[in-house]
């Protein structure tokens, strides 16, 4: 396959990739105020997606990390388009199928598992420097979402201890709906300066192994440009399902809860993002919406809901990692490689889509109750009184 042609086939790949982070993510930013009810459902996806597009021209350390971090430059000639676009797909599908699942999985992890396994099969498994990997993705992976929960149960420890005059009173917090319209947004301003790059990464990665970009050089504007409409675009579409789960199948979110997980997700992912740590976001989110559940008094945390997205963050990199590696294997053949790569993947997305409109979650239905198991459960509507039956 000509060259240019594999080279826009994989950018095309990677900007859909930044398309389903966009709508896979949504609820990292928006699933705490759209439960308890400081912004409506399509308000705070738009709020979302205008805060993710200016995120994303504000930094470009992450995607140096993936540009020119986890693979090593010796190995950069070894690597092929072909084999990224064998890891975008390994990403795609397991964000796909974590997102029928309605679990908040990490995109981000996902990315990074395609790509090495994608990379170990075409490359060998010393083309990865897991040096970098270790510090820069497995150690924030472990440490940032314990980071932002201790923040968040601190803060909600403080805002309830502020507050406590309101105590027994149902609206005595409600001014933190307020500034949860502002938490929020940061949140979501901080994902695009942290989610959005890691596409600005993969196609300059894809540039420099086409020979079309030296190693180590800078992310193009164009690059910036078209990965910050893209996550802004997917997240506008909203990722209903894991808004869902963790809004309100973690804890009973309050106001002032809502308003701590936030602050703490946005202050660990903006520290990271100024780094260069890939972060993910969702398990950023997750641990801060758990810890405001323990920082209040009377506040019940469903574990079983937690224990679930723990085994998806668990089996994220290397399944992801699995199927990348088995594409790789398919695209060595070659065109027609690459031909049947396309095709499953295709195959494969559309019947997730299909399937899920079997129970869709729309921004109708996304605040509704929760099954404990944290699955996505359709509106119990109430049955139609009977007619009285006159003598």
């Amino acid at each position: 396959m000509d060259l240019t042609l594999i080279v826009v086939l994989v950018i095309a790949l990677a900007l859909f990739f930044d398309f389903t982070n966009g709508f896979h993510d949504t609820a990292n930013a928006m699933a705490t105020p759209i439960a308890t009810g400081a912004l409506k459902p399509k308000v705070a996806v738009g709020l979302a997606a205008i805060l993710n597009l200016i995120g994303a021209f504000l930094s470009t350390e992450v995607a140096k990390t993936i540009s020119g971090g986890i693979i090593k430059e010796d190995d950069m000639g070894s690597l092929a388009p072909e084999l990224i676009f064998a890891g975008l797909i390994g990403a795609i599908v397991w964000n796909m199928i974590t997102w029928l699942l309605g679990l908040p999985s990490s995109s981000s992890h996902a990315l990074f598992g395609g790509l090495i396994g994608a990379v170990i099969v075409g490359a060998g498994i010393g083309a990865i420097d897991f040096a970098v990997v270790m510090s820069k993705v497995i150690l924030p992976a472990l440490l940032a979402p314990v980071t932002a929960g201790l923040i968040a149960y601190g803060a909600t420890k403080l805002a309830y201890a502020i507050t406590r005059r309101y105590d027994g009173k149902p609206d005595g917090r409600d001014r933190f709906r307020h500034a949860q319209i502002f938490s929020s947004s940061l949140v979501a301003l901080a994902h695009g300066t942290n989610d959005a790059q890691k596409t600005m990464g993969v196609i300059t990665l894809t540039l420099v192994a086409a020979g079309l970009q030296p190693a180590g050089s800078e992310v193009q504007l164009w690059v910036i440009v078209t990965c910050a409409i893209a996550i802004a675009l997917g997240t506008y579409m909203g990722g209903w399902r894991i808004i869902k789960t963790l809004g309100t199948g973690l804890t009973d979110v309050k106001p002032a809860q809502g308003f701590a997980a936030e602050t703490a997700t946005a202050a660990t992912i903006l520290a990271s993002s100024h780094v260069g740590f890939a972060l993910s976001t969702t398990q950023v989110a997750s641990g801060s919406v758990i810890g405001s559940g323990l920082g209040r008094r009377g506040s019940k945390v469903r574990w079983r809901t937690a224990g679930r997205i723990g085994v998806g963050w668990l089996l994220t990199l290397p399944a992801a990692g699995g199927v990348g590696a088995l594409a790789a294997v398919v695209a060595h053949l070659g065109v027609i490689g690459i031909i049947i790569d396309t095709i499953v993947g295709v195959s494969v997305i559309i019947g997730i889509f299909l399937w899920s409109r079997r129970n869709e979650v729309s921004h109708h239905n996304v605040v509704s109750e929760v099954a404990h198991s944290g699955r996505a459960v359709k509106i119990k509507r109430n049955p139609k009184p009977k007619k009285k039956v006159t003598s």
